[in-house]
């Protein structure tokens, strides 16, 4: 089993390989699907900015590219700038999480110790899979 400080330090290290040439905003995720798997993915930026990959989603992409259809738990890491605010995953990404069935998020406080929170916490009444017809 992956511990919280692991995914965390998977998701620094990926950060480190982020391609941030605008915002310098490098971000790392680590995810870890129902097998115990660790898929991680750091954010790609473009010149056009809808165009820029969160790390969340490259993490989730990736592993649903794999046949990953349900990820327990994700680490997000910003690496630059000082610690002092958490790094939570933009709406867009929450809503990702939500498809393939996220239930933990974990972020880094300050002092560098796991900061854990459910994806309900970041996203309530949020809209997903369950309200289509599981029979489609």
């Amino acid at each position: 089993m992956t511990t919280p400080e692991e995914l965390l330090e998977r998701a620094a290290d990926v950060a480190t390989r982020a391609y941030v040439p605008y915002s310098s905003f490098r971000v790392g995720a680590a995810a870890v699907d129902s097998d115990g798997n660790v898929h991680t993915g750091a954010n790609v930026e473009n010149a056009a900015y809808p165009a820029t990959i969160c790390a969340e989603a490259n993490a989730v992409t990736t592993a649903a590219a794999l046949g990953v259809r349900k990820i327990d738990a994700i680490a997000v890491v910003h690496l630059d700038g000082d610690l002092g605010d958490l790094c939570t995953p933009c709406g867009n990404c929450r809503q990702i999480l939500k498809e393939f069935g996220v239930e933990t998020v974990i972020m880094r406080n300050p002092d560098g110790s796991p900061h854990t929170v459910t994806l309900e916490q970041l996203l309530p009444m949020a809209f997903g899979p369950e309200a289509f017809d599981a029979e489609r």
